[in-house]
């Protein structure tokens, strides 16, 4: 059905995501477009209308069911949508990334390239971190290094806290049932902070790939945005329920219990919606002036579909 018209209105131009609100949770209901407009409906058929051209990313919970035209409705209107676990303790899929936002992902490119830049936002995220500016005249590799001693630090700090005997950070993620209790509810609980920390990334619409201290992984940059609440949220809740899966007193299964603890965290700390303030932040630290909307802000919100070529891709 080339060129046949949208029922309904057509959506506003987008509108730049450092004017929209972050993030809306869909724990239950079926999401469609009805006369236009993006609703939910709940079992007893009430709607609620939502916004969806003014949201950064709308985030499916279980029990939420969407239609293709909500979908269409989302990706003309720039809204990245994402499939979840409880409360985000899992990222399943997600649509198109920040609308499919070419500047941001070359404003971090550039940053990401950049010697003098890169190290800014090094700089800064160890601040954001650890509260302190990072020691002068380093190196993005001996910033590292003097974050891992930190880190392994904190993690003995923790685990003494919690009556954990700890002996080292060992994980190996094809055999994860070798590794002791500790480690165990350590990789569940990160596995946790990365799924929320990959959705706030992909709402922003950066690459997951581009890091600055994380290098040459998938989720190199969303490495660098869990690290900085790692210590805040989910790693002491690791550490507890470790500790009491220790001490004969947890009933439950401790990884259970981790993801569990994950979740009621993230949702207490309103963790998603300061997530992407801190990408934001972190970025701005590079001195490299980000990009104020798409290149496109003034093209039609439904432009005529582009002719195809004669093997069938875009002319």
């Amino acid at each position: 059905m080339s060129g046949a018209a949208i029922p309904g209105l057509p959506p506003p131009r987008p509108i730049p995501l450092k004017d929209r609100s972050s993030i809306i949770f869909i724990e239950k209901g079926n999401i469609d477009v009805l006369d236009g407009a993006f609703v939910v409906v709940d079992k007893n058929g009430v709607r609620t209308h939502i916004p969806i051209g003014g949201l950064a990313c709308l985030v499916l919970e279980p029990g939420a069911r969407i239609s293709h035209a909500a979908v269409a409705l989302a990706s003309r209107a720039g809204t990245l949508i994402v499939w979840v676990g409880e409360a985000g303790v899992r990222l399943y899929a997600a649509g198109q990334p920040g609308g499919a936002r070419s500047d941001r992902l070359l404003y971090q490119a550039r940053l990401a390239l950049d010697n003098d830049a890169r190290l800014k936002v090094v700089r800064k995220m160890f601040a954001m971190r650890f509260g302190e500016a990072a020691p002068e005249r380093r190196s993005v590799d001996q910033l590292r290094g003097i974050e891992g001693v930190r880190v392994r630090k904190l993690y003995e700090l923790i685990a003494q806290r919690h009556g954990v005997a700890w002996k080292r950070r060992d994980y190996d993620p094809r055999a994860f049932d070798t590794g002791d209790i500790p480690n165990r509810c350590l990789s569940a609980a990160t596995s946790c902070l990365y799924g929320l920390a990959e959705t706030a990334v992909l709402a922003a619409g950066y690459a997951p790939a581009v890091g600055f201290l994380h290098t040459g992984k998938p989720l190199s940059f969303v490495y660098d945005v869990a690290d900085i609440f790692k210590f805040e949220t989910v790693v002491p809740e690791a550490f507890r329920i470790s500790g009491q899966a220790l001490r004969g007193q947890l009933k439950d299964n401790p990884i259970s219990a981790v993801r569990r603890a994950c979740r009621d965290i993230f949702r207490r700390t309103a963790l998603l919606e300061r997530l992407i303030p801190s990408i934001e932040e972190m970025l701005a630290a590079g001195e490299i002036v980000p990009p104020e909307a798409p290149p496109d802000a003034q093209a039609p919100a439904f432009p005529d579909p582009e002719p195809m070529g004669d093997a069938g891709h875009r002319g």
